[in-house]
């Protein structure tokens, strides 16, 4: 809203040269908005219809009192926008006392023609609608510029929709429906505006982190084969991410994408326990083995993932559920920004649900099939 005016989720900005063709596109924008699905409410700004009070001074007329036409605004100035005389003081607190003309003689374009006076050089009290023409006007109640061109808003309300599948329905809606003159376009804004930021930006940071990621496992096995096996956690995480989402009616956002980056990093953290158990296990038996001086068998591989898998499952379910508590009280709250903190952390728990799955059921046999084959040749 500070960055950009718009006071909804989604606003809609129209621009040309001219208010009143502005005003004119900006009804049918709205009127065409509020039938496309999804839609709470849709309000486009008047840009005319505000009145105006325009007191035009006689030249010829001031000239014959001897008045200039800076003594008619200062009257003008003093009796209807008021003007301070003094300060009164109360304590330590200082209030500016301001005068000016009795609302029921200023509220009307005739009573102020006939009962405000302006002091001419003889001191002769001269009625102001001699002096001026006074007159009610219409005009726009405010003027919006942008890019150099008038502008004004749509303030648009969307429920029960995702804001990028709504945007791009409405879209279509307005430019099958609207036409626009030449030299007139419109622009969207308000979320869906740093959304679609947020989503450039998004291309480029996933990879970058699932590649840091990568490297980051590479480093600690030093080998592709354990690497690649770690990296299936990421894709296993995501499944039990999106159903929570699903199950708790939660849109694809910003925030739901800042948590599951944080699902990967997790994810990967629990493969690389359960990783490092099992190869323990496989080296102590190899070398139980290359001690008798006898080669390892595929039993020996079977009897060394049960050790590493089965009698490790405490350490391990304690890495996952210490990521699921914490995150649990995140989940639960319901106060001032609950809302986007909720949609950070249900990727997470329902990752890390289906993550433990893979980790303690799938990796173990995913390790065993890929350490089979060097024995089997």
């Amino acid at each position: 809203m500070l960055a950009t005016g718009i006071r909804t989720p989604v606003g809609i900005k129209v621009f040309g040269k001219d208010l009143a063709d502005i005003e004119n596109l900006a009804k049918q924008i709205e009127m065409v908005v509020k039938t496309v699905p999804g839609t709470s409410s849709a309000y486009a700004e008047r840009a005319t219809g505000g009145y105006y009070l325009d007191i035009e001074p006689d030249r010829m007329e001031l000239t014959r009192y001897g008045l200039a036409v800076g003594d008619l605004l200062d009257v003008i100035s003093a009796v209807l926008g008021g003007e301070m005389v003094t300060t009164t003081v109360e304590g330590r607190e200082r209030f500016g006392v301001t005068i000016r003309y009795p609302r029921e003689l200023r509220s009307d374009p005739q009573v102020i023609a006939t009962e405000v006076l302006v002091p001419t050089m003889g001191e002769t009290m001269i009625p102001l609608g001699q002096l001026a023409k006074i007159k009610l006007e219409q005009g726009p109640p405010s003027i919006r510029t942008e890019n150099t061109l008038l502008s004004t808003y749509i303030f648009v309300d969307v429920r029960d929709r995702d804001i990028g599948s709504y945007i791009a329905g409405a879209q279509q809606a307005v430019r099958e429906q609207v036409q626009f003159p030449p030299g007139y376009y419109a622009t969207w804004s308000g979320q869906f505006e740093y959304m679609q930021r947020a989503a450039e930006k998004l291309k480029i940071v996933v990879p970058l982190t699932i590649f840091m990621v990568f490297v980051l496992v590479y480093l600690n096995f030093g080998r592709f084969t354990e690497t690649l096996i770690v990296m299936l956690s990421v894709p296993f995480s995501l499944v039990g991410g999106i159903w929570l989402m699903y199950w708790l009616d939660y849109s694809l956002s910003v925030a739901a994408a800042v948590g599951f980056i944080g699902l990967i990093g997790i994810a990967a953290e629990s493969g690389m326990v359960m990783l490092a158990f099992l190869d323990q296990a496989l080296a102590a038996i190899t070398t139980k083995r290359k001690t008798a001086g006898e080669k390892v068998a595929i039993a020996d591989l079977y009897e060394a993932v049960v050790q590493g898998a089965v009698y490790r499952i405490r350490p391990v379910m304690m890495t996952i559920a210490g990521s699921v508590i914490g995150l649990l009280p995140v989940m639960l709250s319901t106060g001032t920004g609950s809302e986007v903190m909720r949609r950070i952390a249900a990727p997470m728990v329902g990752g890390m649900v289906s993550a433990t799955i893979l980790t303690l059921i799938i990796f173990p046999a995913v390790y065993a099939l890929v350490k089979e084959i060097p024995l089997r040749r």
